[in-house]
């Protein structure tokens, strides 16, 4: 049997269904929320009968949406420490299974520009004032750069996305009217004196990572513009976002010959309920000459739903949009999969490709059995990874939600990987989406949310099959077309 992209490299042909090395026509991830099949690997063969099933999804590929960039987490501080923790051997081996594009491909991990609230300070690239003192700090050399060196070996192809949590703080002010200065790192606004040295900022950043071969592929301006509580924040308005990105931003990559993706707003579905902050995005767009420097938008799902999604890729059709976090924790349920399972892969995975977006990234990969390493005042000490290490040994992973649902997608669906049309059977609590790879492979993944098993039949015009999803369960096929 070949082996596709969306396969293991020692598949084989033979009859039957066993959990490590299977064979059959359609490869399957499955696991149900009882973790009695946990990403169990199986597969299954096209069927050589009529199709003449009540429940049958075809596939209609020449219905063409968005192109898929990848999917995968954050590779904060914390997340990075941890790793570093672990022995070679075990660290290595989580890290070829989850980033492998013949294992779970992870494919897009998101990092920070300077701190987060999961990082083992509080700083940034230049707390000395004047831009000429700009350098990397121990945080990226000794803990975030190995790391994500090590995935690159794994995966060479990795999309980076890099967003700041603050601008350094002699470059913050109380408020735009005043301009009085703001010393801390929680809250306060970017002086716009100081634009076009923060976007030096930002090129030196990108700069540095790519110095030390580490491509950026994406910033957004401001992680959470409209949340001045985080233990590293700043507030951003649509109009700061736009002039900030108009005015230096955007010039500034450009002139400096580096083309990297830049994604508006980066915050909640609801804007944090701010009448002035609603459709933060299509504010910006407006102005054509803020619109040329934007591929689109990212969204977090702290507040409101999903469908704001639609409603802003309808506004704005030409324009990317992307999931670029979301945090599991106590307050969610994240370590209980019959809670949490079916919940955020209809809304973190398949509500957002089928929403239009290219990607989608969770929070920290990895955080320990304690919840931690994370940042000061106003940081999430309830969060979890979607993975936990213990942190006695570093030697025991244990997988969250966020670790399934990103699996059940990379494992299947590629980069550059089109989402496409079906037709045929739908049902309350079956929620799906189907994908054509550039290998010539469909992918097609599903969530049964319902207590009861579902024999779902998929057609691709050419050949069918059938297989029963068991109740409270997710599943990923990939087939050669």
């Amino acid at each position: 049997m070949t082996a596709y992209a969306c396969s293991d490299s020692n598949t084989t042909i033979s009859s039957g269904e066993v959990s490590s090395e299977v064979s059959g026509d359609v490869l399957m991830y499955l696991t149900t929320s009882n973790r009695a099949f946990d990403l169990t690997k199986k597969a299954t063969n096209f069927s050589t009968k009529d199709n003449m099933s009540p429940t049958c999804v075809t596939l209609a590929p020449t219905t063409r949406y968005q192109t898929i960039d990848g999917f995968g987490a954050a590779i904060t501080g914390s997340t990075s420490y941890n790793l570093l923790l672990m022995p070679a051997d075990k660290r290595r081996t989580f890290l070829e299974e989850t980033f492998s594009p013949d294992r779970y491909g992870f494919s897009y991990v998101r990092i920070s520009i300077g701190c987060s609230d999961f990082s083992l300070s509080d700083y940034t690239c230049c707390d000395t004032k004047g831009i000429e003192n700009f350098a990397l700090t121990i945080e990226e050399t000794k803990y975030v750069i190995p790391v994500l060196k090590e995935i690159l070996e794994i995966n060479p192809s990795l999309k980076i996305m890099g967003t700041p949590w603050t601008c350094p703080k002699w470059m913050k002010v109380n408020d735009l009217k005043n301009k009085e200065p703001y010393d801390s790192w929680t809250g306060g606004q970017l002086n716009p004196d100081y634009y076009q040295d923060y976007a030096t900022y930002f090129v030196k950043w990108i700069q540095a990572f790519q110095n030390e071969g580490i491509k950026i592929y994406s910033i957004t301006p401001q992680n959470e513009p409209l949340n001045r509580g985080n233990s590293a924040s700043l507030y951003m308005g649509w109009e700061e976002e736009r002039d900030f990105v108009k005015t230096a931003l955007g010039p500034a990559l450009k002139n400096a010959g580096l083309q990297v993706k830049i994604y508006a707003f980066d915050h909640n579905y609801n804007y944090d309920d701010k009448a002035d902050q609603q459709q933060y995005p299509l504010k910006i767009y407006e102005d054509d000459e803020a619109a040329q420097y934007f591929a689109g938008a990212a969204y977090h799902n702290y507040g409101g739903h999903r469908d704001e999604l639609l409603k802003v890729h309808e506004a704005a059709p030409e324009k990317e949009l992307i999931f670029s976090e979301a945090s599991i924790g106590e307050w969610n349920n994240g370590r209980d999969l019959t809670k949490s399972l079916l919940r955020d892969m209809e809304d973190l995975t398949l509500g957002t490709v089928n929403n239009w977006c290219v990607g989608s990234i969770v929070w920290n990969l990895v955080l320990d059995s304690d919840q931690g390493p994370h940042g000061g005042p106003g940081a999430c000490e309830t969060c979890y990874g979607a993975v936990d290490v213990d942190n006695k040994t570093y030697s025991t992973i244990t997988r969250n939600s966020h670790y399934y649902v990103m699996a059940h997608m990379g494992s299947v669906v590629k980069p550059g990987a089109v989402r496409i049309g079906t037709t045929g059977y739908t049902q309350k609590g079956l929620t799906y989406a189907a994908f054509e790879n550039t290998d010539g492979t469909y992918a097609f993944v599903a969530a049964n949310n319902q207590t009861e098993s579902l024999k779902l039949t998929i057609a691709d015009g050419k050949h069918h099959f059938s297989y029963e999803i068991p109740a409270n369960a997710i599943i990923s096929y990939c087939w050669k077309k």
